[in-house]
């Protein structure tokens, strides 16, 4: 009969190594030799990995000290393993001495970036927020370290209905704020809901995220794109279509037509949630950051019960926090928590504790005024070389957020000056990117325009950013001799 040891606790050495090791013969020796051999032949145990001492691996596999010592000096002795007394032992490398560091690999082209959306992530407070971090791991109860309620940890919900109640006007009591790995779950999670509800129909601007378009089909409704002007999403054609039974809006700062939803248009929009039973998912895009004047608070005060508010910590911090938000009509709060569970989705709860350390520490509002100092500077420095350096182009949107629209001179075709900035190394989009429905040719009349996302450069890179916008439009206006006019999308 064959035995088979293995370990796979941690040995009590300094290394602090696990070993997994099967035995394949009755004689420990054997086995221990056999096991090593090939693990280091086929590569599990890769040149230069330190083994646990003789001490160590004797105890945890109830052999002999000896024994572990012995087939150590063996494979040594063939070339196997580099043993130094009072040193340890380790996986020899195959020429027997450690290879040369490899040379430096050249580094990725340093691609400027101008994609909309996208905050600096090099002015994440670094320094603020390992001190939250810090002070809640030591003040955690260890019955905050366990698995939670799934809809996120409790102290983090309080503190987000404080701050939202104070920042953005949002009513909600913690019990109604659910906590999720970002927008796209949440979004995900509430139309999951909405579909076992039995919903079929999801309106969405016409303009915005294809992902988030991606999202509402995955959950097996049907999107329903809905036009935007100058006012935001445009709500009598929303009323004109039947079975709608809920719609998602950008309202404080359309995404990417970078316009609010107008006072009126807030009023209809709740009163047609209202009539109808459909439910409102504020995404409260760029809510935070308005620069010409104090931000208009959310749409959701007006109606609680129809609207679920969204926001997420990826502007005012870093996408990297992964962390977003949702106050939701307490009646939905059961179903969700209940595809929650189903999910199997929970986010780090550790991350949890440190916001809400963050938020309540103030950290938090320190951060986004700060970094709304910073967008307002970018914009209206955008806005300098705009009207300075590219005569016949404007900025179209209103002075929030960390995007806007160039509106291009006419007859210039938008994917002529994203194919220029992709030449010059500039991450760019033209709006038909964005358009859930490109091939209607009324959607395109008149100017072009360019989604320009002013928040991703460091700031020591947006200058350059601003003149490879500068020349990726030049060459779109005047392009090189003999080269074909682009043609103007209809």
């Amino acid at each position: 009969m064959t035995d088979f040891w293995s370990i796979s606790r941690a040995t009590p050495t300094s290394s602090g190594l696990d070993l997994h090791l099967a035995l394949g013969s009755p004689r420990p020796g054997r086995g221990l030799e056999d096991a090593l051999r090939d693990a280091v032949t086929t590569g599990r145990l890769a040149p230069g990995t330190r083994l646990p001492s003789s001490r160590a691996l004797a105890a945890d596999l109830g052999v002999a000290r000896g024994t572990v010592a012995a087939v150590y000096a063996q494979l040594a002795a063939e070339g196997w393993l580099d043993s130094r007394v009072g040193a340890g032992t380790w996986v020899a490398h195959p020429t027997g001495v450690a290879p040369a560091a490899p040379p430096p690999t050249r580094p990725a082209p340093d691609l400027l970036d101008l994609r909309a959306g996208i905050p600096d992530a090099s002015a994440f407070p670094r320094a603020a927020w390992a001190a939250s971090a810090r002070r809640a791991v030591v003040d955690a109860p260890a019955a905050h370290l366990g698995y939670g309620d799934p809809l996120g940890d409790e102290s983090l919900r309080r503190a987000l209905a404080a701050y939202l109640a104070r920042v953005r006007g949002v009513r909600a009591e913690p019990g109604a704020v659910v906590v999720t790995q970002g927008f796209g779950e949440l979004l995900a999670l509430v139309c999951r809901t909405l579909a076992a509800r039995g919903a079929r129909r999801v309106a969405v601007e016409r303009f915005g995220h294809a992902a988030h378009r991606e999202i509402v089909a995955a959950a097996g409704l049907d999107v329903v794109p809905v036009p935007v002007d100058g006012e935001g999403l445009d709500v009598a054609a929303l009323a004109a279509l039947s079975g709608i039974d809920a719609v998602l809006v950008t309202s404080a700062h359309q995404f990417p037509t970078g316009v609010a939803l107008g006072p009126g248009r807030r009023r209809e929009l709740v009163a047609w949630a209202r009539r109808t039973g459909a439910l409102v998912v504020e995404d409260d895009y760029d809510g935070e950051f308005r620069y010409d004047r104090r931000a208009v608070g959310a749409l959701q005060a007006l109606a609680p019960d129809r609207v679920v508010y969204a926001g997420t910590a990826s502007k005012a911090l870093a996408p990297g926090v992964g962390l977003a938000w949702g106050a939701v009509p307490p009646a939905l709060v059961p179903d969700l928590a209940h595809h929650r569970r189903l999910s199997g989705v929970r986010p780090d709860r550790l991350g949890q504790l440190t916001l809400a350390r963050f938020l309540d520490d103030h950290g938090y509002d320190r951060t986004v005024r700060s970094r709304r100092a910073v967008y307002r500077a970018r914009r209206r420095r955008l806005q300098e070389v705009v009207d300075q350096r590219l005569p016949g182009c404007r900025l179209v949107g209103m002075d929030a957020g960390l995007h806007t629209l160039l509106a291009l001179p006419d007859g210039v075709a938008e994917r002529a000056v994203a194919s220029a900035a992709a030449a010059r190394g500039l991450r760019l989009l033209g709006l038909a990117e964005l358009d859930a429905t490109p091939g209607d040719p009324a959607a395109h009349d008149g100017p072009q325009h360019v989604v320009v996302g002013f928040g991703a450069p460091p700031g020591h890179r947006y200058e350059a950013a601003l003149d490879a916008l500068v020349a990726a439009v030049t060459d779109a206006v005047s392009p090189v001799p003999g080269a074909p006019a682009p043609r103007r999308r209809r």
